[in-house]
């Protein structure tokens, strides 16, 4: 995975694509939120 040894710049990089997968899971609950709400309402 990091043959060349730059582990930082992985490491760095691995964090940035979870905490956009954090961002988008909650992005995504609010959107059905508003969703359900419309429906329902």
């Amino acid at each position: 995975m990091a043959g060349n040894g730059d582990i930082k710049a992985h490491e760095g990089t691995y964090a940035q694509v979870i905490g956009m997968l954090k961002w988008g899971a909650v992005a995504c609950a609010v959107v059905v939120a508003a969703v359900i709400y419309l429906i329902s309402g």
